[in-house]
C-alpha cells in the first residue's frame, strides 16, 4: 500500500492511521479528496439540472405568449366538450338523442347508443341522420387526435423550445382544418342529407368546431410570433460551460482530480460564498464566545461555592 499523498510504501502490518513518512492521517486525507470531487461533479450536474428548468421556465411561463398558449391550448382542448353537431332520434315511446361532442359521446358510448350506430345506420328511419352524424364524428375523432398530439409536443416542448413550436404551429393548422371540416360537414348534413322536418329524426347544428376553428387560429398565430421572436431560455453564467464539461468529464477526456473546486465561479456566486463563509466564522466565533463565556462563570460560579 502506498501514502496517498507522498506515495512512501506502508507495509500491510503497519495498523497506524497515520503515514510512518509524512505523518498525515491516511482516512481523512482520503475523504477530503472525494469530498472535493463530489463537490466539483455536484457543481457541474446542479448546472445542468438548472439549465433544464430554466428551459422548462421559458416554454411554459417565461413570456406572455407562453402564458397566453398555454391558456388556449387548455381552451381549444375542453372546447371538445362543445357539440359540433347533434341528432335526436323519435319512436312511439322512445327517444334517442347523441351528441358530437366529448360529453356527448360518453354518454353515448354509457347508454349503449354509439355501439349501436351500425343498426341505425341499416334502418330505413334513422340512416339518413346516421349517416350525418357520423360524418360529423369521424372529424370530431381526428380533431381529437390532433389535440392529444399537440397536448405531448407541448409537455415535450422544454427539449427543444424553437423545433417544438414550430411543430405546434404544423398540428395547430391542421386541427383547424379538421374543426373547419367538422362545422361544414354538421352543415351539409343539415341541408342536404337529412331532409328537414322528419318527424322521426331531427338534426342540429353546434358551434364546438366554430370555436376550435377560432381557438387553434389563435394558437397558430402566438406559435408563429414566437416563432419569429425566438424562445431563449435565461441560463445562469458558466452554465452551458459546465454543462459541456460535465459530458467530457464522463466520456474521460477531462480528469475530475485535475478540476479546481469551484470549477467555474462567476462574481456573483463568489461575493455569495464569500457572504456566507463570512457567516459561519461570525456564527462559530459567537458560539466560542458564548462557551467561553459560560465557562468562566461556571468557574466563577465554583469558586464562590468553595
Amino acid at each position: 500500500m502506498k501514502c496517498p499523498k507522498c506515495g512512501g510504501e506502508i507495509p500491510f502490518y503497519d495498523l497506524k492511521p497515520n503515514c510512518r513518512h509524512c505523518g498525515v492521517n491516511i482516512l481523512y486525507y482520503i475523504q477530503d479528496d472525494e469530498l472535493a470531487r463530489d463537490a466539483k461533479r455536484t457543481e457541474l450536474e446542479n448546472a445542468r439540472a438548472r439549465m433544464v428548468i430554466a428551459k422548462i421556465k421559458a416554454v411554459f411561463i417565461g413570456s406572455f405568449l407562453a402564458i397566453m398558449r398555454m391558456v388556449f391550448l387548455i381552451g381549444s382542448i375542453c372546447a371538445l366538450m362543445i357539440p359540433f353537431a347533434s341528432v335526436t332520434y323519435r319512436l312511439p315511446f322512445y327517444e334517442e338523442k347523441l351528441s358530437a361532442g366529448l360529453i356527448g359521446i360518453i354518454q353515448s358510448f354509457s347508454s349503449g347508443l354509439l355501439l349501436s350506430l351500425p343498426k341505425f345506420l341499416q334502418s330505413a328511419l334513422f340512416s339518413k341522420a346516421t349517416l350525418g352524424i357520423l360524418i360529423v364524428l369521424a372529424f370530431f375523432v381526428l380533431l381529437a387526435l390532433a389535440d392529444v398530439v399537440m397536448f405531448v409536443v407541448y409537455l415535450l416542448s422544454f427539449i427543444s423550445p424553437d423545433k417544438t413550436a414550430k411543430a405546434l404551429k404544423i398540428i395547430s393548422v391542421i386541427a383547424c382544418i379538421f374543426a373547419a371540416g367538422a362545422q361544414i360537414a354538421a352543415l351539409v348534413c343539415k341541408t342536404v342529407i337529412i331532409p328537414a322536418g322528419s318527424e322521426r329524426n331531427s338534426f342540429a347544428i353546434g358551434f364546438g368546431g366554430l370555436a376550435c376553428v377560432i381557438l387553434h387560429l389563435i394558437i397558430v398565430i402566438i406559435n408563429a410570433k414566437m416563432l419569429k421572436k425566438g424562445v431563449e431560455p435565461v441560463y445562469r453564467e458558466y452554465d452551458p460551460r459546465r454543462k459541456e464539461l460535465l459530458k467530457k468529464v464522463k466520456s474521460g477526456e477531462v480528469n475530475l482530480d485535475d478540476l479546481p473546486l469551484p470549477v467555474f465561479e462567476s462574481e456573483e456566486e463568489y461575493e455569495a460564498r464569500m457572504k456566507e463563509f463570512q457567516q459561519a466564522m461570525e456564527e462559530e466565533a459567537a458560539a466560542e464566545l458564548e462557551a467561553e463565556l459560560e465557562a468562566t462563570a461556571k468557574a466563577e460560579e465554583e469558586a464562590n461555592t468553595q
